[in-house]
Parts: structure tokens; C-alpha cells; sequence
């Protein structure tokens, strides 16, 4: 995965936990390409209402920290679903899962 697309993804906080969607392992894909930026990511469970806005979110970061991006694409995939081992141990720390 691209690290700079991870820096800047780290903006995008999950407003439930309040924890950032790539410490939280949300991030499955993030890659640059000819066509811009695909980004595939997965939400802590398929009934989460958040998918739609978290996916705007993800566009607005990328565009602010990429101006010169022909296209931002994101996709929410479920498999591998995601688990509680997926997050950053710092993560995990402050959800008290320690």
C-alpha cells in the first residue's frame, strides 16, 4: 500500500469510535495508478450507515492532499471481513481491548 495515500487517509475518523480508518484496518487497498487513486475498504460491520459518508470523506482528503489526481475511486468490499485484529494496537489500546 501506498504510504503517502495512508498519511493522508489517516484525516478520514471514523465519527463512532473516533479513530482513524486506517489505524482502525478499515484500508485494504490503497495504490496510485494512470487513473488516479483506487482505494477498496471495508466497514466494522455490512449494517454500519457510514459507508456512503466516509467514502465522500476519503474523495475530499485525497483530492485536498493529490490536486493533480485525474480520479479517486473507492469501493467498499466485505471479504475478508473485518475483526478487532485488523486495528493498530494503539487502536486497540484506547478502546480499552487490552
Amino acid at each position: 500500500m501506498n504510504e503517502d495515500i495512508l498519511t493522508a487517509l489517516k484525516a478520514v475518523v471514523d465519527p463512532e469510535l473516533g479513530i482513524n480508518i486506517v489505524d482502525l484496518g478499515l484500508i485494504y487497498h490503497a495504490a496510485r495508478n494512470a487513473n488516479g487513486i483506487d482505494i477498496e475498504l471495508t466497514m466494522t460491520t455490512p449494517a454500519c450507515p457510514l459507508g456512503e459518508m466516509m467514502t465522500e470523506e476519503i474523495k475530499l482528503v485525497l483530492r485536498a492532499r493529490f490536486p493533480d489526481l485525474p480520479d479517486v475511486r473507492v469501493g467498499i468490499v466485505w471479504d475478508p471481513p473485518w475483526t478487532p485484529e485488523l486495528m493498530s494496537e494503539e487502536s486497540r489500546r484506547h478502546l480499552g481491548m487490552f
